[in-house]
């Protein structure tokens, strides 16, 4: 395996009451904003508030910008512009505010963009009762992932493990949620899926570092080096794979972020924060849980 790193002896889990506070902070901003977004007081996409999707199909090719200046000229803000560019066609998401946005954008865009001949093909309002539905349904989606993550992890090293895989996990998804309420960033259903993405990486990162301390766990005497030794001697053996890992993935992201457009800007802007944070807790929450929880009683067999 490439090394970055030489062969490195931090005591990792010497520092964990300091990563404890600040994982309980970041936490606890997580769940408020969770109540914010319950309250409709966060910035909430359409998908969640409400509002207008109309699909739009143009004669020629048509890009994101053109249509973005055209309707900022004409005073519509904060419009959700997909592109389906196979088809010559425009999704516009708009979140609830003057009652004649539809009739504003159509006349925008023919009177701008008359070359294209613009032609609204399809209209659906979004109300309230959808938007608490989507709410309802993207919570019991993380909810349904946690579970599965701690099942999993169960079975595949032991209960100790689980705890603290399911804890990392879900510090990691607070965390962002946190950072993106305090940016005041939109929260929509790309969000979403930009959660349940952190969690597979968060947990990947995880069973990695549990894997070297179950494999130095079979390797040790009993009584011969304390819990905490043998953890902080797994993540020093792990340490150069897991920042490997963590900058080549956080690149791609990056790359995602500054090429890939508005519509995967924040999907890209919540990846990259949750390598870090993934990367982070895997280390500062997840092990520490687990020598909370197990004391030295792992290694008395």
């Amino acid at each position: 395996m490439i090394q970055i790193l030489g062969k490195t002896n931090i005591d990792f889990l010497g520092k964990r009451n300091f990563a404890f506070a600040l994982s309980i902070i970041m936490t606890i901003i997580g769940i408020f904003s969770i109540f914010q977004i319950q309250t409709g007081k966060a910035n909430l996409g359409v998908d969640f508030a409400g509002g207008l999707s109309l699909q739009i199909r143009f004669s020629q090719p048509i890009t994101i910008a053109e249509v973005r200046t055209v309707l900022d000229k004409a005073g519509i803000k904060d419009a959700d512009i997909q592109d389906l560019p196979t088809e010559r066609k425009l999704l516009i998401k708009l979140k609830k505010q003057q009652q004649d946005a539809q009739d504003v954008i159509e006349k925008a865009l023919k009177d701008s963009l008359s070359a294209k001949e613009p032609i609204i093909e399809s209209i659906t309002e979004i109300g309230p009762k959808i938007g608490e539905r989507t709410k309802r349904d993207a919570l019991l989606a993380i909810l349904v992932a946690t579970l599965g993550i701690l099942i999993y992890i169960a079975i595949r090293f032991r209960f100790h493990f689980a705890i603290g895989a399911t804890l990392a996990t879900f510090h990691d998804v607070m965390a962002v949620l946190g950072i993106f309420y305090l940016l005041n960033k939109e929260i929509n259903l790309i969000f979403i899926s930009a959660l349940l993405t952190i969690a597979g990486y968060s947990l990947t990162d995880t069973v990695v570092v549990f894997d070297r301390i179950r494999e130095n766990l079979g390797k040790v005497a009993k009584g011969s080096m304390t819990l905490e030794t043998l953890m902080n001697k797994s993540i020093n053996e792990v340490l150069s794979r897991t920042i490997i890992t963590s900058l080549t993935t956080f690149m791609a992201a990056l790359a995602l972020f500054l090429f890939g457009g508005e519509v995967l800007h924040d999907f890209a802007l919540a990846i990259m924060i949750g390598i870090l944070v993934g990367t982070y807790s895997s280390i500062f929450v997840a092990s520490p849980v687990v020598l909370l929880l197990g004391n030295n009683s792992l290694i008395k067999r």
